[in-house]
């Protein structure tokens, strides 16, 4: 009985309620990964390596077809009341990052944008070599997915405007490239807290599925920036309905946004995660 009373204290001197809430964790032993080197040859003789690139090419396709098929029945419909809306079309395209997310990180990290892509290569969590590849491929992808959809429906596609981007009338190109940068640093940055793998440990008792903060990022910035460029946020994304539809002179006018705003914007978030939140080049070796 006595050893019993003495099990009990102990417990209570090591869980206390003056601890505070997601604290108990922090004292798990994590290890800091290695940064991926910058170039690794040996990944193009392993077929892991092509299998990811597919992966890249087959979900990127996928989140054009979904996502430019639904700007297209907002688009062509007489009554806007009787369509998705733009709210409609946000989770469009964040349900289909949230779905896609989940379906291929554990084959490629489901990038499914080169802005992500770059934002993890310069916080060194991928090789050069495999960033340049998963660009190559998400570009294709977005090519593919959005001509299939003009395949489909040439006539409305083409009235439509394909879903493409530009700086829509009212706002000027540095409304547009802000808009972008803003908006892809809210996308890497949740990226980077959604996979950190030292929050998976500290917090292991809150349960997160890193798909669905990520495709709600998505949607939440298709609300605020629709209005403004459509919302690019995604360079293959860009690049596929610009090639496709290629018919506004604004879509090549104003194309340099869709590129230097997200890349303006994932290179923010990586420094931010990597220098402010983590800390990692301060750090003690």
């Amino acid at each position: 009985m006595e050893g019993k009373e003495e099990d009990v204290r102990l417990g209570a001197n090591k869980y206390g309620e003056k601890q505070g809430l997601g604290t108990v964790a922090q004292d798990r032993d994590y290890k800091e990964p290695p940064p991926a080197p910058l170039f690794e040859p040996g990944e193009l003789t392993s077929w892991s390596f092509y299998r990811a690139g597919i992966a890249e090419f087959i979900a990127t396709f996928l989140f054009l077809y979904i996502s430019i098929l639904t700007v297209m029945g907002y688009s062509r419909a007489d009554n806007k009341c009787q369509t998705v809306g733009i709210q409609g079309i946000a989770w469009a395209f964040g349900g289909m990052i949230f779905a896609l997310v989940y379906c291929t990180a554990g084959i490629s990290g489901g990038h499914i944008n080169p802005a992500v892509t770059l934002g993890l290569f310069l916080a060194r969590k991928l090789s050069l070599t495999r960033a340049v590849f998963y660009m190559i491929m998400q570009c294709l992808g977005a090519i593919c997915g959005a001509g299939v959809v003009k395949g489909f429906q040439p006539t409305p596609y083409q009235a439509g405007g394909g879903g493409s981007n530009y700086v829509h009338h009212g706002y000027t190109k540095g409304d547009g490239l802000g808009a972008e940068i803003v908006g892809t640093f809210v996308l890497v940055y949740t990226v980077f807290s959604a996979t950190d793998a030292k929050r998976s440990a500290r917090d292991s008792h809150v349960p997160i599925l890193a798909p669905l903060p990520i495709g709600f990022a998505v949607f939440l910035v298709h609300l605020a920036t629709i209005p403004i460029t459509g919302t690019g946020i995604n360079p293959a994304r860009s690049l596929g309905t610009a090639i496709i539809y290629n018919k506004h002179l604004n879509n090549w006018n104003d194309h340099w946004i869709f590129w230097v705003g997200p890349f303006i914007g994932a290179a923010l978030a990586a420094l931010y995660h990597t220098v402010v939140i983590r800390a990692i080049p301060f750090k003690s070796k």
